[in-house]
């Protein structure tokens, strides 16, 4: 195994997004809920720009709208009056607050703004609104989503009892997941008779049906009454173990009201998806669903059949560090060593859980690249030639130029149809991801050979 930590002075072209779009996105998972930057509106725009390429939804994010004066003088009054404009214009049940690199840079105090607002005279019925400090030189979009929804528990969830719910409520903090497989968490969820609150839930607001008229606000998401309860549910399962750099939401929810958590590695695979269906067969009392055990044989048998095209294969695997970790995890059940390893993130923790993903790890030559730019990985790929790259499409100029071939996954996926909705997780989501790898390395293989296919 080797670390690579960049010593650059400049960054050509990160393997990352900026902080505030992951608040956005953590956000759009409420219901009735309108994500707000404390920043220009260049900022707002250029995070709508990316989701909705990437989700092909519309997507409002509203701005303090900084000028020139508000990065000399302060943009308190900036905020006060844009959150009354979304109050007025919006009616929404949560505006989620997050800064940006601006109005990080000048100091501002935003919980003191918020305070402040809310003390004013005349002013009542403000919806919740959490904070969440997102600097992007400080952070990648996957710490934002993550500071977000840590903002969002802290704010809301108290230890209420759902009303006429007689299922046992378990959390689901699922990190930054495609709206498929979130639908696919509430589906095993209530198969075990679990009723799921999954924080956030973006799986209707950005993946919903056409509209005759435009919705300010699109119907489902997490409602803050079941945020409310939170701190009432039998357990806490939270997917990741990297990019949180301090207490995690389900680590507030245990010390705070006693919630069991449990963090794992999103169920990517046989190995991660046997550990999550165990801990809601504990929370339930009840057995995995025949339909489950099925799920698992049939991928086991793909395993057998498929093993030919990827024993031996490398792989090199960049994006979010959860997301690099559970599918190296993966890759490494089915037989392919990934020789690189990259992340935009930058966590003592990023090591520490490739360790515990990866079988035989220190006997494999993994190239772990910490705080990664693509012209990092690009080097990497040209000195190690793995055999199929996966990552978003920011690698597809890496692809073409080395010809090594890409299978999406992660966010942005722009020049692909229906990459927000790639299901990846449980024994189905596996299923369709390692037909996808198979697929991948059988067509590139038929590219580069003189006859193609045949058969007899």
């Amino acid at each position: 195994m080797e670390t690579n930590i960049p010593n650059r002075d400049f960054t050509q072209n990160a393997c990352k997004l900026c902080a505030p779009l992951g608040a956005c996105l953590a956000y759009k998972g409420v219901k009735g809920a309108i994500p707000f930057l404390h920043g220009s509106q260049g900022c707002a725009t250029y995070i709508r720009r990316y989701l909705i390429s990437h989700f092909r939804e519309p997507l409002d994010i509203a701005a303090s709208n900084f000028s020139e004066a508000s990065t000399i003088f302060g943009g308190g009054e900036a905020l006060k009056t844009g959150l009354l404009n979304i109050v007025r214009q919006y009616s929404p049940e949560m505006i989620g607050v997050a800064s940006t690199c601006l109005s990080e840079t000048i100091g501002e105090d935003v919980p003191l703004a918020l305070r402040e607002l809310r003390i004013s005279k005349g002013i009542t019925g403000l919806p919740s609104m959490p904070f969440a400090s997102t600097p992007s030189y400080a952070g990648t979009h996957a710490d934002g989503f993550q500071a977000a929804v840590l903002s969002m528990v802290k704010t809301i969830a108290g230890a209420d009892k759902p009303e006429s719910i007689e299922q046992p409520v378990v959390n689901i903090l699922p990190g930054m997941l495609s709206t498929a497989d979130l639908r696919h968490l509430r589906e095993i969820s209530e198969d075990f008779g679990l009723k799921p609150v999954i924080l956030p839930d973006y799986s209707e607001t950005l993946d919903g049906g056409p509209w005759a008229e435009y919705q300010k606000l699109p119907s489902g998401g997490t409602s803050v009454e079941e945020i409310k309860c939170m701190g009432a549910s039998v357990m806490s399962v939270e997917f990741g173990k990297v990019s949180t750099s301090g207490l995690s939401a389900a680590e507030y929810l245990e010390k705070e009201f006693h919630v069991t958590a449990r963090k794992m590695e999103r169920p990517i695979g046989v190995k991660a998806t046997d550990l999550f269906m165990n801990e809601l067969s504990h929370a339930s009392g009840k057995p995995v669903p025949e339909k489950y055990e099925k799920e698992r044989a049939r991928l086991i048998d793909s395993y057998v059949d498929g093993h030919k095209y990827v024993a031996g294969k490398t792989a090199a695997v960049f994006g979010e560090a959860d997301m690099v970790t559970a599918i190296c995890g993966f890759l490494s059940e089915i037989g392919i060593t990934p020789v690189i390893a990259a992340s935009g993130d930058m966590s003592s923790r990023f090591v520490a859980a490739m360790k515990e993903a990866v079988s035989d790890f220190d006997e494999k030559d993994i190239r772990i690249i910490d705080s990664a730019d693509f012209r990092d990985i690009e080097e990497a790929v040209e000195e190690l030639s793995p055999d199929i790259l996966i990552g978003s499409s920011k690698g597809f100029a890496m692809s073409r130029k080395t010809g090594v071939p890409l299978l999406r996954a992660g966010m942005p996926i722009h020049d692909r149809m229906g990459g927000a909705r790639i299901l990846q997780i449980g024994y189905r989501g596996t299923q369709a991801f390692f037909d996808s790898i198979c697929n991948t390395l059988i067509e590139n293989m038929q590219e580069e050979s003189e006859i193609g296919y045949t058969y007899i």
